[in-house]
């Protein structure tokens, strides 16, 4: 549970961002919807992530 979920977390946030936008550019309401979505999601992983990460003990 380290960098390679940081990095799909962030990922998921940024095809979110992309599918938002090619929604909005197109009118397409389900796109729209559908990369909202993802990106909240990738969003909460991510605040999960930190969370975690302020609770592992330094070594």
């Amino acid at each position: 549970m380290g960098a390679d979920d940081k990095i799909s977390n962030k990922a998921e946030e940024l095809r979110g961002r992309a599918k938002e936008a090619v929604g909005d550019a197109t009118g397409n309401e389900q796109w729209q919807t559908e990369g909202r979505v993802e990106r909240g999601t990738g969003a909460l992983k991510q605040a999960a992530e930190k969370v975690k990460d302020a609770f592992r003990p330094n070594r």
